[in-house]
């Protein structure tokens, strides 16, 4: 279930790939389909190995096009490992609503990422996150869980005050936003067999949309998404650096003019 639309963010093969805060990985394996050159990087060393099984899966089965690699490794993302402009992209899905410091983020995020790459960023939904807080503490009142729910416009100022140009926005996972109301509603800690019968039916319902993709469900979800999509996700690119003027002839007599001008 990829949260980014990659039509709105189209792939070229050998870009280098910035999977930030992947957990269990989805886009990381979506770029590297793609013939990205990709690095997934988690804090979470379970996840990390997880990830790096996948990998190694793919690229047995012969999943990933000849020149793609990819890489799963553990991190901080206050203190990315890798160089100024070592990224063609960076995709950040569903973490910075975690991080205390999501202005440090950003700024390690637009540190590694080359003049002209581009950035997807995805959020819980301010209007659906709202509703799951309301119904439940323990939705949001854990270890490393949400701590903040973003409004479309703060999380786009944010990515400006960064240096970043955003260049366009949606919403995603209409189908799912009811879900977690029933779960948080119900016991957002009750899973699998202990879950209450409404939670588990719509699971249900979720898990063929995702295995079948029917014409019913992605009608729905389209319809859904801009009314009630559990995600905000922002599309923004890193501008160049401008080029500095050239220094005034002053042997000239109108730059000396110019330069005077200017100065007064």
């Amino acid at each position: 279930m990829l949260t980014v639309d990659f039509s709105r963010f189209p792939l070229a093969p050998g870009d280098r790939v910035l999977d930030l805060g992947c957990g269990a990985g989805r886009h990381a394996f979506e770029c590297y389909r793609r013939g990205a050159r990709v690095v997934a990087l988690d804090r979470s060393a379970e996840e990390i190995r997880e990830v790096a099984t996948w990998f190694a899966a793919m690229a047995e089965a012969g999943e990933a096009p000849e020149g793609a690699t990819a890489t799963a490794m553990e991190g901080d993302a206050l203190a990315l490992p890798f160089p100024d402009d070592s990224f063609d992209v960076v995709i950040i899905s569903e973490v910075m609503e975690h991080i205390p410091d999501d202005k440090g983020v950003l700024a390690e995020m637009v540190r590694v990422l080359r003049p002209g790459g581009r950035l997807a960023v995805t959020v819980p939904r301010y209007g659906p996150e709202k509703v799951c807080w309301a119904l439940s503490d323990a939705y949001h009142e854990v270890e490393g869980g949400h701590i903040r729910i973003y409004r479309a416009t703060e999380l786009l100022a944010k990515l400006r005050e960064a240096g970043l140009r955003p260049y366009g926005t949606h919403h995603a996972h209409g189908l799912h936003a009811p879900y977690w109301w029933l779960k948080c509603a119900f016991g957002v800690d009750r899973d699998g067999d202990r879950a209450a019968l409404p939670v588990r039916a719509y699971h249900k319902l979720l898990v063929w949309d995702i295995m079948k993709r029917p014409l019913a469900t992605r009608l729905a979800e389209r319809a859904l998404d801009p009314l009630i999509g559990k995600s905000f996700v922002a599309y923004a690119t890193k501008p160049h650096l401008p080029h500095l003027a050239q220094p005034a002839d002053l042997s000239d007599p109108s730059a000396r003019d110019t330069s005077a001008a200017a100065a007064k």
